[in-house]
């Protein structure tokens, strides 16, 4: 049997006055996931824990079929292990946002957390200048290094030596950036075990950042730039133990973001890289398709994750949310769909990770829509799939790490 899983990041959504009191869901002409619930069964499941933050790293790990209360140690071991990281027992990882901060009202404000999506290349620059910085400003310092990632997703690593080991401590709590938006940052810098030095270096990073040639650049460009150094996502390597072992079945990760490329890779999935995936609004949704399709002659399982929709919550913009979640459909679920009737006895399942309320600009925990669709999978009467239909059904699988095993016939 073959198995696809379908992530339109933050999808989830609450209804808009600009869209006629309907969520992006409702809105969008979905006719492939309308099929797909159709002949399926539509309900909801929560994947983010009250006592966890509300963002992919938690939900997509409940996703995959991992208990995040049981799992989940901090986002930035993920992102590290995306990039073949390994940590050892006392080394800790650090996310790292390129980000520009402005003159607000009542102080700064967070006005990008993306610093205009700066480039891979200016990002390598930037954290060189910040790496010479905090080996001249902080020279007590030993074991750290900044380490280049994708755009503005970057990491700050510290390898522990014993005794030695870096001032942090599990307490160790910081707000990410995207939940910042057109907010004040002032009160946001971290707390607990460690967090006077974090937010030092945050403060000492205006300084090695302003006046770099990268920034001189993207100024006389028009483009933000890339102002201070936002640390976030702490946290130690996690203990995941293969999904074969688990569930039985090999995976493929298609994702352009490092979070769930380093879930997979903790997993023991593969990932397969796609040509024109950005994990932004301009990503090529049918390349994704198009690789998901083939992969599945070389897997059991694979999942396509699409950041576009988070993206545009993050924006506040539900015409570009409604874009996205068209784009999926037309492009990711309609072939794929269409060649599993001809591959025999398969499963599909569509699920956001968690929502991200336009309204907010933020990620937000509660109950998401799901459907799954395929061979042994009864079908209810959902027509549509949307909150409203999910929420009408009755059916709640939760907590939400218990859905991946319902899905594949493997519950634990």
């Amino acid at each position: 049997m073959k198995f696809v899983v379908i992530i339109p990041d933050g999808a989830a959504d609450m209804p808009q006055a600009s869209l006629g009191g309907r969520t992006p869901f409702q809105a969008a002409r979905t006719p492939a996931m309308d099929a797909v619930a159709s002949r399926g069964m539509v309900g909801l499941t929560n994947h983010v824990p009250e006592s966890l933050p509300p963002g992919s790293e938690v939900a997509c790990m409940s996703l995959m079929g991992y208990d995040p209360l049981a799992c989940f140690t901090g986002r930035a071991p993920l992102e590290a292990a995306a990039q073949g990281i390994t940590l050892g027992p006392d080394d800790w990882a650090v996310r790292c946002n390129l980000v520009t901060i402005a003159d607000g009202p009542t102080g700064p404000i967070m006005e990008d957390f993306t610093a205009g999506h700066v480039t891979t290349d200016e990002a390598t620059a930037l954290l060189a200048a910040a790496q010479a910085g905090l080996a001249r400003d902080f020279p007590e310092l030993v074991g750290w290094e900044f380490k280049p990632g994708v755009s503005y997703r970057n990491l700050l690593l510290h390898r522990g030596r014993g005794s030695e080991a870096a001032p942090l401590a599990a307490d160790l709590r910081a707000t990410p950036p995207h939940d910042l938006m057109d907010k004040p940052v002032a009160d946001a810098f971290p707390r607990g075990t460690g967090s006077r030095l974090l937010a030092e270096i945050m403060s000492a990073s205006a300084d090695w950042l302003a006046g770099h040639p990268v920034n001189v650049a993207r100024a006389k460009a028009g483009k933000r730039p890339a102002t201070h150094l936002w640390l976030w996502g702490v946290g130690r390597a996690p203990a995941m133990e293969p999904f074969e072992r688990l569930y039985g079945r090999s995976g493929t990760m298609i994702t352009a973001v490092d979070l769930l490329r380093g879930l997979a890779s903790l997993a023991g999935w593969k990932r397969r890289e796609v040509p024109g995936a950005t994990g932004y609004l301009d990503t090529d949704y049918a390349a994704k398709g198009r690789h998901a399709i083939d992969e599945l002659t070389k897997t059991d399982l694979v999942c396509v994750h699409i950041e576009a929709p988070d993206e545009a919550s993050h924006q506040g913009d539900a015409a570009e949310k409604v874009k996205a979640i068209e784009e999926i459909d037309a492009k990711i679920v309609a072939p794929i769909a269409a060649h599993l009737a001809t591959v025999g006895d398969h499963r599909i399942l569509i699920c956001p990770d968690h929502p991200t309320f336009i309204s907010t600009k933020t990620h937000s925990r509660g109950r998401v829509p799901f459907v799954m669709a395929g061979a042994g999978v009864p079908a209810s009467s959902a027509r549509t799939y949307d909150e409203v239909s999910a929420a009408a059904s009755g059916v709640v699988i939760e907590p939400g790490w218990r859905l991946m095993g319902r899905f594949l016939g493997k519950e634990h």
